[in-house]
């Protein structure tokens, strides 16, 4: 979609900014191999890296889940942000199959590993971990294990995570955000108020319309502004249009 000037785009929906792609693969500590893809900035070097987890897979979950495929389609261009998507184990996109079989939450810390063995391995700077749904169960129970210069929970339900293991994260010194939408399918703000107490440093987030899909160039737009406000806000706001 043109925005009426010869050259110029609108950013929106499945448009993909100019960025160096590469198909990637993980391999973890129990032989499997995961399929993924990085995306870096065309002409510079990274200022900060996006690890991401994808929602459940038994529920449509997988790398293109449409908030991650849009962060890595437009955030390398936008914001000079590494972006590293995965199929946790068992999952297909088109990307191809990741081996192995959905572990629950329990196996993907072998997942997760692989990925920041992979940030190190290739010396991607200043790691962040986004989880989405599912994925914030994963990042919650494992990956304190890593250090990271923060943490983005996108709808987290709190499905697996238990009380102990939330508690765990008080006093860590990365920094840790909850983006709550306001009509949530599992944790809505008061809940998550509530349930994320035991984290003092926690920043929520409480977004006004939102649901736990992000379904909408709107939810999209906001949901990258409160990424790049962690990891590159001198970038902001992000522009709406792309001239090519």
């Amino acid at each position: 979609m043109t925005s009426g000037h010869p050259g110029v785009v609108e950013i929106r929906g499945g448009i993909e900014l100019p960025a160096r792609r590469e198909d990637v693969e993980l391999h973890t500590s129990d032989g499997l191999t995961l399929v993924g893809e990085l995306a870096l900035p065309l002409h510079a070097e990274p200022i900060a890296t996006l690890v991401t987890l994808h929602p459940l897979p038994t529920a449509g979950g997988f790398m293109d889940s449409h908030i991650l495929r849009k962060a890595a389609a437009r955030l390398p261009a936008l914001a000079d942000i590494a972006v590293l998507r995965f199929n946790f184990r068992g999952v297909t996109s088109p990307r191809g199959t990741s081996e192995g079989e959905f572990g629950h939450g329990v196996d993907e810390r072998l997942d997760l590993e692989a990925a920041m063995a992979f940030v190190t391995e290739r010396g991607l700077p200043n790691p962040w971990l986004l989880g989405w749904s599912f994925g914030t169960d994963v990042v919650l129970t494992h990956g304190r294990d890593y250090p990271v210069d923060g943490v983005i929970l996108l709808s987290p339900p709190l499905r697996t995570t238990t009380a102990a293991e939330l508690a765990a994260w008080a006093g860590t010194e990365s920094t840790i955000v909850a983006l709550i939408p306001e009509f949530d399918d599992f944790l809505r703000p008061a809940e998550a108020a509530q349930a994320f107490a035991a984290i003092p440093e926690l920043e929520l987030v409480n977004v006004d319309g939102g649901k736990h899909l992000w379904v909408g160039e709107d939810q999209t737009y906001r949901v990258l502004t409160e990424i790049v406000a962690r990891l590159n806000p001198g970038v902001l706001p992000l522009p709406t249009t792309w001239s090519s």
